[in-house]
């Protein structure tokens, strides 16, 4: 079970690190990491890499971000016949 749900605004309590969860994985050891996006760019513009945390260094700051809607760019409900 997850603490926080994907599109919520967490902060790390140690690096002070903040995003937007945007993927969260569960492992069979127990622990919970999750996918922070920053909302900041580097100074080329280019948006900075994904970083994970552990579920238990994570606050909620905000519940601001909603999922997209539209495809997710998964597997097609049907597939074409080959």
């Amino acid at each position: 079970m997850f603490k926080f749900d994907l599109g919520q605004e967490l902060k790390d309590s140690i690096t002070g690190f903040q995003g937007v969860a945007m993927v969260r994985s569960e492992y069979l050891t127990g622990c919970n990491h999750y996918g922070l996006q920053s909302r900041d760019q580097r100074k080329d513009g280019e948006p900075i890499s994904w970083v994970y945390f552990d579920e238990t260094r994570l606050v909620l700051v905000d519940r601001v971000a909603e999922k997209s809607i539209g495809s997710t760019g998964g597997p097609s409900q049907n597939p074409p016949q080959l």
